[in-house]
């Protein structure tokens, strides 16, 4: 067993792990990144490790394989929004991550804001319209950001800057007219992110989008070079701290297990506010080559196996 500052990685219980990838959301590829990266990790601890591409048809599918466990590799809808985690608690199958709750409460933006700003996290301003009605008008005073209120990986979202022409056509374009979204003001300064595994608070990566990319979006998050990480970020002490501080109190009081990423505003361009912003949870982090999770586990020194085999390991149902 390896000792660090995340804890013990625990012993093996289970056997065979059935690995829940692909799926039916628009982050399937980022989802089939992730899942072939854990199967194989899982595979390299000495799992016995079926790979399931899941379609409508996934408890079938799971009654044929019969797992121990399943690890939870799904991004967006379905898989990250409570439903396919009420499959498997209806067939007493123990799992990764977030439970039915804790998942669908995450997804929804607008009910996670309000969740934490209970708890004391602090979150932005933000209207919910229709993107027809957002295109039609301006939902807010820009600089805003228009964002689909139920998805993830920065997926139809759009940044809509004072002056700007064309902002209606790239809302419009970004998904279905009538697609409920979020409009939501704009944080400007650094990206910074942090994770919860356990209960522990991992440190803090600052994201840089390469030149040429407009903020954190899929290409910067997925694409090799797409961004750059500084770890450990590089911002005062106090802040650093502050953002570890909200990112347990956004895992605890939406309800989350085992693994979760929240990502950060900070203001600390030169006359800004120096506030501090939640954008989000995330309660199932990419697990890809270019993931942060897996980087943030590397720097406390976990390897990728040992992270996917304490993932695995803290899996149950009830969750």
């Amino acid at each position: 067993m390896t000792i660090n500052k995340l804890g013990v990685v625990p012993k093996r219980t289970f056997e065979h792990v059935a690995v829940l990838l692909g799926g039916l959301s628009a982050e399937r590829s980022v989802s089939l990144r992730s899942g072939a990266a854990v199967a194989d990790a899982l595979e390299g601890e000495g799992y016995r490790v079926t790979r399931i591409d899941v379609g409508r048809d996934v408890g079938t599918r799971l009654a044929e394989v019969r797992p121990d466990v399943c690890f939870n590799a799904l991004h967006g809808r379905f898989g990250e929004d409570g439903c396919i985690q009420g499959i498997l608690e209806t067939m007493g199958i123990p799992y990764t991550h977030s439970g039915v709750l804790a998942s669908a409460l995450a997804m929804h933006k607008e009910n996670a804001k309000t969740v934490m700003r209970a708890a004391g996290v602090p979150v932005a301003e933000a209207k919910l319209v229709t993107r027809e009605q957002a295109a039609a008008s301006h939902a807010l005073e820009p600089p805003y950001v228009v964002k689909p209120v139920d998805e993830g990986s920065s997926v139809g979202v759009v940044i809509v800057r004072p002056g700007t022409n064309g902002w209606a056509k790239a809302i419009l374009e970004g998904g279905p007219a009538d697609q409920v979204v979020m409009a939501e003001r704009f944080i400007p300064g650094r990206e910074l992110t942090c994770a919860i595994i356990g209960d522990f608070a991992t440190d803090v990566i600052e994201i840089v989008p390469q030149q040429g990319l407009a903020f954190y979006d899929f290409e910067a998050k997925y694409a090799p070079g797409g961004s750059k990480h500084e770890l450990p970020a590089d911002v005062l002490p106090d802040v650093y701290q502050l953002i570890r501080k909200y990112t347990l109190a956004a895992h605890a009081s939406l309800g989350c297990r085992g693994v979760s990423r929240a990502d950060f505003r900070y203001d600390d361009t030169a006359g800004g506010t120096g506030e501090l912003i939640c954008l989000e949870v995330n309660t199932q982090p990419g697990m890809t080559g270019t993931s942060l999770v897996p980087e943030l586990a590397a720097y406390a020194g976990w390897s990728f196996g040992e992270l996917a085999r304490w993932i695995v390991e803290d899996a149950s149902c009830s969750r």
